[in-house]
């Protein structure tokens, strides 16, 4: 696949169709890969990359670069443009600054969970039909596939890209997965329960905003919390209270566009399952204003921001605060 992406790339570069690529690059580690923008052929060659580990989403790189000159060829996996059309319909994205190929997606591997079985000194990592060669500096290490796929992956909800101008391999479908699960395991705890299990999580923060300026619907071009009047851009939490209403405020910042990609999870030094308290929303968005799936389309009005009468009233919301 790595190979007809990048012939793909260098023909759009070499017949003027596009004057730059966004992909995904190598870094100093095998699995130290990181989203980049190339402009020649040359390096693409060098450094372009497209396996298992190349897992971040790359919309929001599109902020930027559609507003430059010349077109943008972007490669996107399915639940990358969900992220693209929410980014689009909040015209963040002008689209016709960019190309859009549609590639395959996941499952993707997150190599700390590999490091986490005490495999170190990593130099290469394979995959044998569902079993992991890791090439070491102290020999080769092995274990399965599925005990290494990165945690936004593990609920995907779809494999189908809901926008392309052109697919490299075959699409696919949305899928019927159970990505509320834990969500509704949280809902089943008592209060006290719920919020001693948020506590612990969110008192790993360091406030390293990884989360946020990762996130496609971050895009604010002054963020609340970078407002040093507002005493809300320390670095450190001031206290729990603070702790708390960073991660509290961003998700409801995001309710009704978040498109569950789980890049906040994925980038989180800390490991914090930052998604759940997305997948909160969007399930509850759900259940009292139907079924609605952000970036689906760049077409329809999301619910939080379409007023109707069929609208759930207060006291529904009360009711259910209140169980």
């Amino acid at each position: 696949m790595q190979e007809a992406i990048i012939k793909r790339a260098k023909e759009l570069l070499a017949d003027g169709s596009v004057n730059r690529v966004i992909g995904w690059k190598k870094g100093e580690f095998v699995y130290d890969i990181t989203p980049a923008v190339f402009e020649t052929a040359e390096e693409i060659d060098a450094d372009f990359v497209y396996n298992e580990l190349t897992s971040a989403n790359v919309s929001k790189y599109l902020v930027k670069e559609t507003k430059k000159d010349g077109k943008v060829l972007v490669f996107l996996k399915p639940c990358d443009t969900y992220s693209f059309n929410q980014l689009t319909k909040e015209h963040r994205i002008n689209r016709e600054n960019v190309y859009v190929i549609g590639i395959p997606g996941g499952p993707k591997l997150d190599v700390e969970k590999i490091k986490a079985k005490g495999i170190t000194g990593i130099l290469n990592i394979t995959n044998d039909n569902g079993t992991l060669k890791i090439e070491t500096l102290y020999g080769e290490e092995t274990m399965p596939f599925a005990d290494a796929v990165s945690t936004k992956c593990e609920n995907c909800k779809s494999k189908k890209h809901v926008v392309f101008d052109e697919l490299i391999g075959e699409d696919g479908d949305i899928t019927d997965t159970n990505r509320f699960e834990m969500v509704e395991k949280l809902e089943n705890m008592t209060s006290q329960e719920r919020f001693d299990f948020w506590r612990d999580q969110l008192s790993k923060c360091i406030r390293c905003n990884a989360c946020r300026n990762i996130c496609p619907a971050c895009t604010c071009e002054k963020c609340v919390f970078d407002n040093p009047d507002l005493g809300t851009d320390n670095k450190a939490a001031a206290d729990s209270f603070e702790e708390n209403m960073f991660h509290i405020i961003r998700a409801f910042h995001v309710a009704g566009r978040c498109t569950d990609c789980g890049e906040c999870s994925r980038v989180c030094p800390q490991n914090i399952p930052l998604h759940l308290l997305n997948r909160k929303f969007i399930k509850d968005i759900n259940s009292l204003y139907g079924e609605y799936q952000a970036g689906e389309d760049t077409t329809s009005r999301a619910p939080l921001t379409d007023y109707t009468f069929d609208d759930c009233e207060a006291s529904i919301v009360h009711e259910r605060g209140a169980e």
